[in-house]
């Protein structure tokens, strides 16, 4: 019989995922807490579906090994390429994914054009796009897909607020606000992590009243759903404080100062490679 003291695992290519994880920390504040960053590997949109499915099932058996008690694929083109696999695999395992929140940004847009910012590997997967046929033939709405090749590279970096970053940005969003879009989809979860940035090169373009979708709070709310139907969820009174733990293929240091910056707080951080080659050519 699996713990309610077990922790939820979480995952993503690298530090996106932070943006899931404090949504989390916000609505399930009791839960333990174990975060992978395969920063070694990021960003996974430029990876064949291949070497993502392999990591992704690679690093689900780790945090499983280490007892979790549910997974969160925090990570757009991982879901993308391999929940599903996850699925099949772990059956008995509570799985979330996250995918670009195309429903409620045709819901928010009000002249039915929604610009798509995401990764090459999520635009172009089989799951987004009858997501999107779905959508626009329920809703009418027309979909802007703009690939941000390097976005999460960027982002990795850490220097959110650079001059390099918001020419990226402004390259990939003063197109879609030229086609009209008023609402736009951060279909990868390191975009959230430069919200300011991307509202500010709204402004900088000319954009009134765009929207920004993220569905970071709508993952948080399925995991919760998903502990409480299968009576996993940790006693909200429990006595002992909820611990986060964090593990990264590539450096501790820069884990631990996405942690700190980004979410405020200061866990144990641990590098391993979850069992596979340091490099992804190799797979």
């Amino acid at each position: 019989m699996t713990s309610l003291d077990a922790p939820v695992g979480i995952f993503d290519s690298g530090v996106g995922g932070l943006s899931i994880l404090r949504h989390i920390r916000a609505q399930l504040p009791q839960e333990h807490l174990v975060y992978v960053a395969d920063s070694g590997f990021a960003p996974y949109g430029d990876k064949s579906e291949q070497v993502v499915v392999e990591r992704s099932l690679a690093i689900a058996r780790f945090l499983l090994d280490r007892g979790a008690k549910a997974l969160v694929v925090a990570c757009n083109t991982a879901t993308v390429a391999a929940v599903k696999h996850l699925r099949e695999i772990f059956p008995e395992t509570p799985i979330v994914g996250v995918e670009p929140g195309l429903k409620p940004a045709a819901a928010a847009s009000r002249n039915g054009k929604v610009g798509v910012l995401a990764t090459g590997r999520t635009l172009a997967g089989t799951k987004f796009l009858q997501l999107r046929d779905q959508v626009a033939e329920a809703t009418g709405a027309q979909f802007l897909l703009q690939p941000c090749r390097g976005l999460a590279d960027q982002i990795e970096t850490g220097e959110l607020d650079s001059a390099q970053m918001s020419a990226m940005l402004k390259r990939y969003i003063a197109p879609l606000l030229a086609q009209g879009a008023d609402t736009l989809v951060l279909g990868c979860t390191h975009y959230p992590l430069v919200q300011a940035s991307i509202e500010q090169v709204i402004a900088q373009e000319g954009g009134r009243g765009v929207v920004l979708v993220d569905t970071g709070e709508a993952v948080a709310r399925q995991l919760g759903r998903l502990l409480d139907a299968g009576g996993l969820l940790r006693p909200s009174d429990a006595q002992a404080p909820a611990r986060v733990e964090g593990y990264t293929s590539a450096s501790a240091t820069a884990l631990s100062a996405a942690f700190n910056s980004l979410v405020g707080i200061d866990p144990p951080v641990h590098e391993t490679c979850f069992g596979l080659p340091r490099t992804a050519g190799h797979i």
